[in-house]
């Protein structure tokens, strides 16, 4: 006769055993139900299509015979998107969100691609690991209203109008967002990033890896070709190295081939005084904003040389020159006594202790600084805020923390640090 405890234990094992097989059944349903989840996008496509064509169709015309393939539906215009997965970044609100990625290289965010789009997300991902950066398509979902107008009032402007086409307004008539992030890691069917200007609940419509051979500018320059405008603000001496490299085996080859052996001295004298510009500027690198307008501004280095370096006749790329020099300069950013013993106290991400304030991203006290300084030193206010609040307080959240500052002439100062939970009473996960 068995014990009682003996029963006990037979009758968990029997539950756990119920228990895997409920588990299993759910897991099938949901497989079930993500397949008739896409096969029923498809036909509302197509009935969209067929609607679409209806609608465009004149009086008396006769039946047309309608495509009720996706395929068909996308090349009679009727376009469906579905977001891949949906960001979570350490930007909780549009306030104090980086307008631009590389602003605040601290900022992380993470995305898990959604098993109704690929029933193994994760095989999505395979060799995306082997790229540093990514390109993030998204959807501006905090947008507010769908009213856009063809002239827009970009913050760097500071209330001057420009085509809407000619900025990266998230006001377009279309809503969507372009950035380039970094890629941490990739683990599984989630993708860490770091870098990013987007916030949390970005729906995410697309990932493409970043190539510098084809979305670079730079590496488009012709091999060999010395007499085209470089962009030389982008130049490294890893781009100069190479470049180097490349005009030594030119000259070996022209060396034999030209003129039955003979040097074009002429020709090689001017590959080389190019080369010399580039390295001479390149090295200017480290030195300070004064000293690099002492050298360019020199007799033998005239202001236009600077401004457009220039060894042949056209251009090779151009931006609007408000990108560089914005009429909104950058801002001081100072941290208060107590403003820097309150951002002290919170734990970096993976800490265990449960009453401390604690980051879900940021990884030390430093990395939480660096951020703020990266939001605040490019004046996050809109215009609006510019011209009408100059010295109200301003408030963004940067991962659980709550910053509260204010703006004088030409800097801003950070007030107090505060977790989230404290203000809004809203847990942490």
């Amino acid at each position: 006769m068995n014990s009682p405890c003996n029963t006990c234990q037979e009758k968990v094992q029997k539950l756990n055993q119920q228990v895997s097989v409920m588990r299993k059944e759910l897991k099938n349903l949901r497989q079930m139900l993500d397949s008739a989840t896409r096969v029923h996008r498809k036909h509302i496509l197509s009935l969209h299509c067929i609607v679409s064509k209806l609608d465009q169709k004149e009086p008396g015309e006769g039946p047309t015979n309608i495509s009720a393939s996706p395929v068909g539906a996308l090349e009679q215009g009727v376009i469906q998107t579905v977001p891949i997965g949906y960001l979570r970044s350490c930007f909780s609100a549009k306030n104090g969100t980086p307008r631009q990625p590389t602003i605040c290289g601290p900022s992380r965010a993470e995305l898990l691609i959604q098993q109704s789009v690929f029933n193994n997300p994760e095989h999505a991902l395979v060799g995306l690991e082997q790229y540093s950066h990514v390109w993030i398509i998204f959807v501006f979902h905090k947008n507010g209203h769908l009213s856009v107008k063809a002239k827009v009032k970009p913050p760097r402007l500071n209330g001057q109008k420009v085509g809407v086409y000619s900025t990266r307004s998230p006001h377009r008539p279309n809503a969507i967002g372009l950035t380039l992030a970094k890629l941490d890691k990739v683990a599984g069917d989630t993708i860490y990033l770091s870098d990013i200007d987007m916030i949390d609940g970005t729906p995410v419509l697309d990932i493409k890896p970043y190539i510098p051979d084809y979305d670079s500018i730079l590496p488009r320059v012709k091999s060999g070709e010395l007499n085209e405008e470089f962009p030389l603000t982008e130049l490294t001496h890893r781009d100069v190295k190479r470049m180097e490299n490349k005009d030594s085996k030119r000259q070996t080859v022209e060396s034999d081939h030209l003129l039955g052996g003979a040097i074009n001295n002429d020709h090689l004298a001017h590959l080389q005084s190019a080369l010399e510009d580039v390295k001479a500027f390149v090295s200017q690198s480290d030195l300070s904003l004064e000293e690099k307008n002492e050298v360019f501004n020199s007799p033998q280095n005239p202001p236009e040389s600077l401004e457009r370096p220039c060894y042949g006749e056209e251009a090779y790329s151009t931006i609007a020159s408000w990108i560089r020099e914005p009429p909104v300069s950058s801002l001081e950013v100072r941290f208060t006594a107590h403003a820097e013993k309150e951002l002290a106290e919170f734990l970096p991400v993976g800490c265990n202790e449960k009453d401390e304030p604690k980051f879900k991203f940021l990884r030390s006290t430093a990395e939480a600084m660096a951020a703020i300084r990266g939001v605040l030193s490019a004046d996050p206010r809109s215009v609006y805020r510019r011209g009408r609040c100059a010295d109200k307080l301003f408030y963004f959240t940067l991962d659980t923390a709550d910053v509260t500052c204010w703006f004088g002439q030409g800097f801003a100062e950070v007030l107090q640090i505060r977790l989230v939970q404290q203000l809004s009473g809203v847990a942490q996960d």
